[in-house]
């Protein structure tokens, strides 16, 4: 008995089977979970190989999955932060990775962690995944860990700095992070303008004008991200 799983908004056709995760086949998602688990990365799902219908198999990790971005606890994001580090040190001059610093995720937001205990402790949903620089990812999770959809600014600037140095960056990287949010807020809704993915025209205009929205309440507020980001630099 199969149960659908609901809360991706790009995949469809994703069931639960048990404790497996069917889900259309992906080679280089395959290869690269294999990679994690060789590497012994386990904070993300087992690929366990394909079922006859050509479904990628997955093991099913227990746990919360937010379906809507809010605000988090300091300590939530510091362990997200952790979490995205371990994920891009364990690809580290890999094939996969190829000529490029990492492999990213690409949507690392609190969407593709479950949670346990009210603490995120493991990364699903590689669809996106492929070859990119680690900024790319830090810019869209400090984005949607600590920026998205919180009115006023109040203690935004300071979740970032946790999350970035939960993540470890240090030196000149730290002064790139603003233009890695700003960057994957439009990429954001570049991708909402063109994709495919099947929504409603409300459903894309609304994105599209969301994630440009965030853009502008987050380039408004740059000095007093950066500020926070390159004191604690200096510390």
């Amino acid at each position: 008995m199969s149960t659908a799983l609901t809360g991706g908004r790009l995949t469809k056709g994703v069931v639960r089977v048990g404790d497996t995760v069917r889900r259309p086949a992906s080679p280089f998602t395959g290869d690269l979970l294999k990679l994690l688990e060789e590497r012994g990365l386990h904070i993300v799902p087992r690929h366990l190989g394909q079922d006859e219908e050509g479904r990628d198999i997955l093991t099913y990790l227990d746990g919360w999955v937010p379906t809507k971005f809010q605000p988090w606890a300091d300590e939530q994001v510091a362990a997200a932060g952790r979490l995205l580090r371990a994920f891009h040190d364990t690809t580290r001059g890999s094939r996969l990775a190829g000529h490029r610093e990492v492999v990213c995720h690409h949507d690392p937001g609190p969407n593709n962690f479950v949670f346990r205990d009210g603490q995120p402790v493991a990364m699903i949903d590689f669809d996106l995944a492929e070859p990119g620089d680690a900024l790319e990812d830090i810019g869209y999770a400090a984005w949607t860990w600590c920026i998205a959809s919180k009115r006023p600014l109040e203690s935004q600037p300071a979740q970032v700095n946790v999350l970035v140095d939960a993540y470890g960056l240090t030196g000149p990287p730290r002064h790139a992070v603003v233009d890695a949010i700003l960057e994957r807020q439009l990429r954001n809704a570049r991708f909402w303008t063109s994709t495919t993915v099947e929504v409603t025209d409300d459903q894309r205009a609304g994105r599209v004008t969301w994630s440009r929205s965030e853009h502008a309440f987050t380039a408004a507020n740059r000095e007093a991200f950066e500020r926070v980001l390159l004191q604690s630099s200096r510390a």
